[in-house]
């Protein structure tokens, strides 16, 4: 069985992502989303929250999807889950970069597990789930970005913690 592990801080899952996740599920016999939690971000959501929130995105695509999370090195989580492939959704040129170092590093850690790079939808290209929260704090519509489920998410926690700008 061939298993592949998609990870990310998903913060919110957004288009994108789901665009990777149905596409990077038909590489593999069993597509497993990491959902973890990046130090250098500060997540509107919790570790548990993002979880059930990838969960209720993934539910309707079929297939043999799961959703776990972890918080140690990726390829540590990658050989627990008996992964031999990362996948990683690639939007421009500075993706690329990082995710090009990223993956060389990664098989310096370990070699058996290879690095897939998908092109995101060049509809889909420009989201970035730092931009939908920004937007959202701001009071702009994020509906082209995310789910309705997500998007109703997203705007009941700004509204929980005060943080939306622009008023006054």
């Amino acid at each position: 069985m061939r298993i592949g592990v998609y990870p990310g801080t998903f913060d919110p899952i957004t288009l994108g992502h789901m665009d990777i996740i149905r596409r990077g599920a038909k590489l593999v016999d069993r597509l497993v989303v990491g959902v973890t939690t990046n130090i250098a971000k500060s997540p509107l959501f919790d570790d548990e929250e993002r979880i059930e929130m990838v969960r209720g995105e993934v539910a309707a695509l079929g297939g043999d999807i799961r959703v776990v999370g972890f918080n140690s090195l990726l390829m540590d989580f990658a050989e627990r889950e008996g992964a031999s492939v990362i996948v990683r959704g690639l939007r421009a040129v500075a993706d690329f970069e990082y995710e090009y170092q990223m993956a060389g590093m990664n098989q310096q850690l370990n070699n058996r597990v290879e690095t897939v790079f998908l092109m995101a939808d060049v509809s889909l290209q420009p989201i970035a789930s730092r931009l939908v929260k920004e937007i959202a704090i701001f009071g702009g519509a994020i509906h082209k970005f995310v789910t309705p489920a997500v998007r109703d998410a997203v705007v009941a926690r700004i509204a929980e913690r005060g943080l939306r700008q622009g008023e006054g």
